[in-house]
């Protein structure tokens, strides 16, 4: 299998991560033009774990480092497939309330509030779990990055002022869930952890498990529990009439592969993480990929213009925004070199 051997290669594929965390979103932004979210999002999962296939028989599988990808599936030990498992399940509660967030608020309020909350709240807990880097550096980028969450946060308020008192409370509810689902998703990242080896891929200890098995239990994981979370939200939607299963058939091949491009991208994204954690350490890979606001920022702002017509001074606010999490996001680089 593949083995990331340098620190630079690991911060290299952690950008890979933040790029794809924060670009997933723009798939359902397509799909949203006549689809619903909970419909999307079932195609979403799927496309999810058919990728993690294809990266476990193609680099989980090719080379002469460590096991490969069905060897180290049928020597997993149970407790550790069940830690995966309940970390995808965790991520997919966590991911349904975002993706209604971001229908209601947009790409620019969800992402940095809900994935920058579970950026703060993560980096401790998968650090307390395997600490590695220097902490201080570590944690005055993510000190940094909270900065940058309030600049967003403001400049979100400024916005809600210009808007009908419907739309309004529209964006305070995906606010409330875009919290929500930051502090679900913070969780989940050290449950895979702790299944794997992080101090040697190339030999890892017995019944435990590689990067490779770790994003395919994961996909399963948030697979099956969609049937349960993504079928109660379709029955009882945070917005709008209650959707039937039946409309999910009615949607267009193209409608239906934007949805599976988004969970291949997403998915992508988690397998790097997760190759990277082993030289950059679990708190290190995670608060990298984490800096996915400021991407889905970028796609917001440029993209979408979801704050179009905003005055100078949020136009400052999201300035200030940016070059905190860029400062943050250098820090927290800094941090795995010492």
């Amino acid at each position: 299998m593949f083995i990331v051997n340098s620190y630079t290669l690991a911060v290299i594929f952690c950008f890979v991560t933040m790029m794809c965390w924060g670009s997933w979103g723009n798939t359902q932004k397509l799909a949203a033009r006549n689809w619903r979210y909970e419909l999307f999002y079932w195609d979403y999962v799927i496309g999810m774990l058919l990728f993690s296939l294809v990266i476990s028989f193609t680099m989980g599988s090719f080379g002469s480092q460590g096991r490969s990808f069905v060897a180290d599936l049928s020597q997993a030990d149970a407790s550790n497939i069940w830690s995966v498992i309940i970390g995808g399940v965790i991520f997919n509660a966590s991911n349904i309330l975002l993706s209604a967030s971001t229908s209601m608020a947009g790409m620019s309020v969800a992402f940095p509030l809900g994935v920058g909350l579970s950026l703060v709240l993560g980096v401790i807990i998968n650090y307390i779990g395997a600490p590695k880097g220097d902490p201080v550096i570590l944690f005055l980028g993510v000190a940094l990055i909270v900065i940058a969450i309030i600049c967003n946060g403001i400049a979100s308020g400024r916005m809600q002022k210009d808007r009908a008192a419907q739309d309004s409370g529209k964006n305070r509810k995906g606010i409330v869930l875009a919290v929500t689902a930051g502090i679900l998703m913070s969780f989940f990242y050290r449950f895979v952890a702790k299944a794997m080896d992080l101090d040697n891929f190339e030999h890892p200890a017995a019944g435990m498990l590689t990067p490779y098995s770790a994003i395919f239990i994961f996909s399963v994981g948030v697979v099956l529990s969609n049937f349960l979370f993504n079928t109660l939200v379709m029955r009882f939607p945070f917005s709008g009439e209650p959707v039937s299963v039946r409309e999910y058939f009615k949607g267009s091949l193209g409608t239906h592969l934007t949805g599976m491009l988004g969970g291949a991208i997403w998915c992508l994204g988690t397998a790097f993480s997760y190759i990277a954690s082993g030289q950059a350490g679990a708190a290190i890979s995670y608060a990298l990929g984490q800096g996915a606001p400021m991407v889905a920022a970028v796609w917001g702002v440029f993209i979408w213009k979801e704050f179009k017509g905003a005055d100078r001074k949020t136009g400052l606010l999201l300035f200030l925004m940016f070059v905190f999490f860029i400062a943050g996001l250098a820090s927290i680089i800094a941090s795995g070199g010492n």
